[in-house]
């Protein structure tokens, strides 16, 4: 092997090490985000339940007053 292949396979193989990093680092923001759309989704939901709920508890049923 000459001086120059063996760059050239250096070369190659620090282009397939980034190609892997920038992949993993593109499913961790793609996990991200899945998880980040679904957490507003519930959050949504659940707030559009709680207007049509009624209060159980009211302020009076509070053991300790706050001034």
């Amino acid at each position: 092997m000459t001086v120059r292949q063996m760059n050239i396979e250096a070369e190659v193989n620090d282009i397939k090490q980034c190609l892997i990093d920038i992949s993993k680092k593109l499913d961790q923001l793609i996990s991200e985000r899945e998880i980040t759309a679904m957490m507003k989704l519930t959050e949504q939901t659940l707030s559009q339940l709680y207007k049509v709920e009624p209060d159980i508890y009211k302020v009076s049923d509070l053991k300790v007053k706050y001034r």
